[in-house]
């Protein structure tokens, strides 16, 4: 891996923590006029720089990735139950539904599909938020890469929108790392998930999309839509990940997908030192132990050195 490459990586992982953190305060707000953007960490339902647990289930997804290989539905839903069970500030209706019935002891299996079946419209963005570290550790390996995005969505979020979202997005980081532009990227990306047209449709109109029109829900169409209008829209880290997270609404959630996406671009050199002095946040839960930019930094080395042996992907 040459100097450029890890740059990205490193970008890509710290990118996703720092857009979780600067979009914390923002979160379930209105959108922030263009006018008075937030562009500094503040305090919100945590204090200012702190992550939220868009990131924690991704530390959770990091840690099993670095346990087993291939990654392992089985210990992947253990690890959720675990982080659940350490009552973190928020977690998503959806992933609680289906987390809660496998720490009664159902298969995490049976339970992901029976709650799709009682709710099929059901395509948040909880899995989508926390896929990045299945594209860090198979940057060398687009296959494993899309295979493994899509079996760590069905732990919790079964629903195909959900699933192709996440090969979506880190197909996109897979291209990015490699220096393509973000336009082509997202449109290699699309070649490699197997979208609904519908969700096609979300990511070729996107970007003609007027900022007001953007509703940054938490549904997984949502996501999308203002994640490739900020990747297409703006030309550095910072103000793409500033202007997404100032769509309020599910503000951490698409600032955080977002900033793994523009940190595979731009590198963790071009991540504002301001953010990284101020990331933060308690890993494992109840732990006692803080991380801070450093630790995202050896994350995901080692989450990189993982794929070193794997066959390059095309």
């Amino acid at each position: 891996m040459n100097d450029v490459l890890r740059d990205r990586v490193r970008g890509c992982v710290v990118g996703a923590a720092v857009g979780d953190a600067l979009g914390m305060p923002l979160e379930f707000g209105s959108k922030i006029p263009t006018t008075a953007l937030v562009r500094e960490m503040t305090g919100g339902p945590l204090p200012a720089g702190a992550f939220t647990d868009d990131t924690e289930m991704a530390l959770a997804l990091s840690d099993s990735l670095l346990a087993h290989r291939p990654l392992d539905p089985a210990d992947l839903a253990d690890r959720f139950v675990a982080w659940l069970q350490s009552k973190p500030r928020d977690v998503g209706i959806h992933t609680g539904s289906v987390l809660y019935q496998i720490a009664a002891g159902e298969p995490w299996d049976r339970v992901a599909e029976s709650v799709l079946r009682r709710r099929p419209d059901s395509a948040g963005n909880g899995s989508m938020m926390r896929c990045w570290p299945i594209a860090v550790a198979h940057w060398n390996d687009l296959d494993l890469l899309v295979s493994e995005s899509r079996l760590q969505s069905r732990v919790t979020h079964p629903h195909p929108d959900c699933i192709e979202g996440c090969v979506f997005v880190n197909s996109a980081i897979y291209y990015l790392l490699r220096g393509l532009l973000p336009a082509e990227a997202i449109a290699r990306a699309m070649t490699h998930a197997d979208l609904s047209p519908e969700m096609q449709k979300v990511i070729r109109s996107a970007p003609r999309k007027p900022r007001d029109a953007l509703e940054n829900s938490g549904w997984v169409r949502h996501a999308v839509e203002s994640v490739v209008w900020g990747m297409r829209t703006w030309d550095s880290f910072e103000e793409i990940v500033v202007q997404v997270a100032n769509l309020g609404n599910d503000a951490d959630t698409s600032a955080a997908i977002v900033g793994a996406m523009a940190g595979a671009v731009y590198g963790l050199s071009a991540i504002p030192d301001r953010w990284l002095a101020e990331l933060h946040g308690e890993w494992p839960l109840r732990s006692g132990t803080i991380w801070t930019s450093e630790d995202f930094v050896a994350l995901a080395d080692r989450l990189a050195e993982t794929g070193e042996n794997e066959p390059a992907g095309r």
